[in-house]
């Protein structure tokens, strides 16, 4: 039946595991699909100096966000970082690393971690500060520039249903960098909102497979700010 890597909370999960100075990756893309409760228990681990691989910070107290706060978070490792004002003020202060990184080279530099492969070229970036102090190369005529692969010490993610054994399935464009930051560590810890007995997922639609996941955290209520349909009303 496979092993229940269910805990009873999300600081249980990180318990004994999150150090000073440790890699994240943070699933999320903006404040969709981002892990609420284990971003939470970070912040109350009270662990400091933390490089954070993720899309973006969150926003002011919400999401990665709050990390910032407490100023917990040494450097990020991100795409975007609008719609945050502290972060903004610490990059400027000299206070916060930042390492800018292309969306989909971020995406592919975390699936090709999960991957072992150690680099790949791209032509994202070539030509900018993005390719400064990098390899280029010319392939086919085409210009190049080499990125190195992310991994990470544990990775923190979002999905909305499990089975008791860690197969994961994501609910629609929240799916983001979840499976790739789930992949890029050897320590996965994920947040879902609903638990099944393993069998009851059909095989087909898994998205991660639990070989990947090793603690399982059951949040079936998350704030979720922006994953809300909304429509403007006609007769306004």
């Amino acid at each position: 039946m496979g092993m229940n890597k269910v805990v009873g909370s999300a600081s249980e999960a990180l318990a004994d595991r999150i150090k000073d100075g440790m890699t994240l990756a943070v699933g999320g893309f903006g404040l969709c699909g981002i892990p609420e409760a284990l971003i939470e228990a970070v912040r109350l681990s009270g662990a400091k100096d933390l490089t954070v691989i993720s899309n973006n910070a969150g926003v002011d107290g919400f999401g990665l966000g709050k990390l910032l706060e407490t100023r917990q978070v040494r450097k990020m490792i991100s795409s975007y970082v609008g719609e945050n004002k502290e972060f903004e003020r610490q990059y400027l202060a000299g206070e916060l690393e930042l390492e800018f990184t292309p969306q989909g080279t971020l995406a592919e530099k975390l699936r090709a971690g999960g991957a072992g492969i150690p680099a790949f070229f791209t032509k994202t970036g070539f030509g900018t500060v993005i390719a400064e102090g990098k390899e280029t190369r010319v392939i086919n005529g085409q210009n190049y520039v080499l990125e190195n692969s992310l991994t990470a010490d544990i990775s923190l993610v979002k999905a909305w249903k499990a089975d008791t054994s860690g197969n994961l399935i994501y609910r629609l464009t929240a799916r983001n960098f979840n499976p790739e930051c789930a992949v890029a560590s050897k320590f996965t810890v994920a947040e879902v909102e609903d638990i099944v007995e393993v069998g009851a997922l059909d095989p087909n639609f898994i998205h991660t497979p639990g070989i990947y996941i090793q603690k399982l955290v059951l949040n079936a209520h998350p704030e979720k700010r922006i994953e809300k349909r909304t429509v403007s009303n006609p007769a306004a």
